[in-house]
């Protein structure tokens, strides 16, 4: 059959027929272009690690180095300094005591003279110390109230310091905690993992929003709209930490309306500051508040240790960021009926508000920067125009 007859449905091709022959006459020979030639490993790896990528992974490196060094450099040994401690003794007894116990080596206890077991009692209570030595003139036993709920390290550390002064006077001493935590608190954990879990989400819910759609607000409205939505999620946030820190666990109930306030507050705090520090500086805001709230907050907070069990830097830190405030504030809200609140919510009302502030400022800022830039590249153009 002929090339290209049509038999039936079928059509013969011819088997030394090309299909689509080629309309170049050097076509049907092989090329002889050299095939392009690799740039090679140098030059490979010179586009593949820019300059930006190594600044991220040396950036990713420090906060790693930075992480270790101060979780390691707060807890890797706790010492006690200055715990406040009460004593309640006759009079010349108690100036004794107290003169003892503030010459220790090291000052590991600040004693003040209590007139009364009732009024150390309240002391512990309201926070104004964390101990109280009672010393018994009629016999060789004494007292120390502890509240384990503020911290059972120090309630820990105090006991220790007294047996072995009591030891050294061949008196004996029985420890009274008159606050411990609840039942299905443990460890009395339960504040810093709280406030832990209410940080973290606020900060990546920021992050997360401004990496949907650029790094840093267009304009001051989109950055309204974003607080308006991170102050929905705080209020969500906090009632959904109040129920499993309360009817769930049963970790820290009968405070849920007062939880969930703080934990909108906490909540908002990190966000807020976490939507300001990344619109006034992109990717280094965020790296600055992984910095401040994660590798030194948690560890400052007084969540594992307190702050008369860590080093001075991290003691003096603590109560300044919010991992610390809320952690403070929670505790004293479920235990010790909110006393020694007052400045933990003016650091947090403090970076809730003044990251808003900073935030939308930073949006107006940026708005009036890429104006100006637009006026100034406007403005050769025209005249180029006009030329």
């Amino acid at each position: 059959m002929p090339c290209g007859k049509r038999n039936g449905a079928f059509t013969r091709l011819c088997d030394d027929a090309p299909v689509n022959a080629p309309s170049s006459p050097s076509a049907g020979r092989p090329s002889t272009e050299p095939a392009p030639k690799s740039p090679g490993f140098a030059a490979e790896f010179k586009d593949a690690v820019t300059f930006r990528a190594f600044g991220l992974v040396l950036g990713g490196l420090l906060v790693q180095l930075a992480f270790v060094l101060s979780y390691v450099g707060a807890f890797h040994s706790p010492t006690p300094h200055r715990i406040p401690v009460a004593v309640v003794a006759p009079q010349q007894a108690a100036a004794k005591i107290v003169a003892q116990l503030n010459a220790l080596d090291g000052n590991p206890v600040k004693a003040t003279t209590a007139s009364s077991t009732a009024e150390a009692r309240d002391w512990v209570m309201t926070r104004r110390t964390d101990a109280a030595f009672v010393f018994n003139a009629q016999g060789t036993e004494d007292t120390l109230l502890v509240a384990s709920a503020g911290g059972p390290s120090v309630s820990q550390t105090a006991t220790q310091i007294a047996q072995k002064i009591e030891a050294s006077e061949k008196r004996r001493i029985s420890v009274t905690d008159i606050r411990p935590p609840n039942p299905g608190d443990g460890r009395g954990m339960t504040s810093f993992y709280l406030v832990l879990g209410w940080v973290i989400g606020g900060y990546l819910t920021a992050t997360i929003m401004g990496m949907a759609a650029g790094s840093r607000p267009a304009n001051r409205q989109r950055t309204l709209i974003r607080l308006g939505a991170l102050v929905l999620y705080a209020v969500v946030s906090g009632v959904a930490g109040a129920v499993i820190v309360g009817p769930v666990f049963d970790a820290l109930s009968g405070h849920f309306w007062a939880l969930s306030a703080i934990g909108a507050l906490v909540v908002m705090a990190s966000a807020a500051t976490a939507l300001a520090l990344q619109t006034l500086l992109g990717l280094l805001g965020t790296g600055l508040v992984i910095l401040l709230f994660v590798v030194l907050g948690n560890p400052s907070s007084g969540g594992v240790y307190p702050a008369p069990l860590l080093p001075p830097f991290w003691s003096a830190i603590g109560q300044a960021l919010p991992p610390g405030a809320g952690t403070t504030l929670v505790r004293n809200t479920a235990y010790f009926s909110g006393h020694a609140t007052s400045s933990a919510l003016w650091v947090l009302s403090a970076y809730a508000v003044g990251g808003a502030v900073l935030a939308w400022g930073a949006s107006w800022w940026r708005e009036r920067r890429a104006a100006d830039a637009g006026q100034e590249t406007a403005t050769p153009a025209a005249s180029a125009a006009t030329a």
